[in-house]
């Protein structure tokens, strides 16, 4: 089994778990702040995605959002990146855009993706060739337009941040032609990749692996550019994430940073 046949099987095996718990009545429990939310749907998904993975590769290296898994991505060797359920505050509150997302990476870099919707029945799928949504290959849009480009901002800074996030909030809808906020990262980059949206972009020092790695290999995958607040090209550990069509993609570097600056 290819480690994209493993990712696909553990996705959606761990989408299956959280769409059983998903509008049911659940404990919440907080994490880092009042809106961080965690439910056993988030563990016993995740136990569900690394049983899969484990029983292809027993030795497997996670990392992973809950419990006791690593929390950043090993420098060499393989590692598979797991978020069990992304946007669990739209999960807990019957909201349908949450996912189940999938990783395999190598030496720092993704070899493939893959991103399940259950509530919304999408599954994005990224090898190292290109992208798919349901079956279907996809591709990032063609606008060139800032005046037509549709932004969303992701990965929420957290409460001692707010401000600067407002602020970054107010200055898309000024600088862009519309705005969208979703509350989950990876659809959010998976729209991205398929050209529902023309660009995402985040000021997070340091983003979380389990919220970015999955989707920015789609964006890249899918003929979109995606770099750090600076324009460098982006990896794990860096400060911010723009990811965009590719078209003028320098231009919403500018913009974004000089808003966060």
């Amino acid at each position: 089994m290819t480690r994209l046949d493993t990712a696909y099987e553990a996705a959606v095996d761990g989408a299956e778990i959280a769409r059983g718990l998903f509008r049911t009545e659940l404990d919440v429990e907080t994490k880092d702040s009042k809106m961080d939310l965690v439910t056993r749907a988030d563990t016993e998904t995740q136990q569900r995605v690394i049983e899969t993975i484990r029983d292809a590769y027993p030795n497997a290296t996670i990392v992973g959002e809950e419990e006791d898994e690593l929390k950043s991505v090993p420098e060499d060797g393989n590692a598979w990146v797991i978020d069990p359920i992304d946007g669990t505050t739209n999960f807990v509150r019957g909201i349908q855009l949450w996912t189940t997302t999938v990783a395999a990476v190598r030496d720092h870099e993704t070899v493939a993706a893959v991103t399940v919707a259950p509530a919304l029945d999408d599954t994005f799928v990224a090898d190292s060739t290109g992208v798919t949504l349901n079956d279907e290959p996809i591709s990032v849009s063609t606008r060139t337009d800032l005046d037509r480009f549709t932004v969303a901002p992701i990965l929420r800074y957290g409460p001692e941040r707010d401000r600067k996030f407002g602020t970054l909030l107010r200055e898309l809808i000024l600088q862009f032609g519309d705005l969208r906020r979703f509350g989950c990262a990876q659809a959010t980059l998976g729209m991205v990749a398929s050209g529902a949206l023309d660009a995402a972009v985040s000021a997070q020092p340091d983003p979380n692996p389990w919220d970015t790695i999955a989707g920015i290999h789609m964006v890249e995958r899918a003929g979109g550019s995606v770099t750090d607040l600076a324009g460098r090209p982006w990896e794990p550990g860096c400060e911010g994430v723009i990811a965009s069509n590719g078209n003028a993609h320098d231009e919403v570097v500018e913009n974004v940073r000089r808003t966060v600056e």
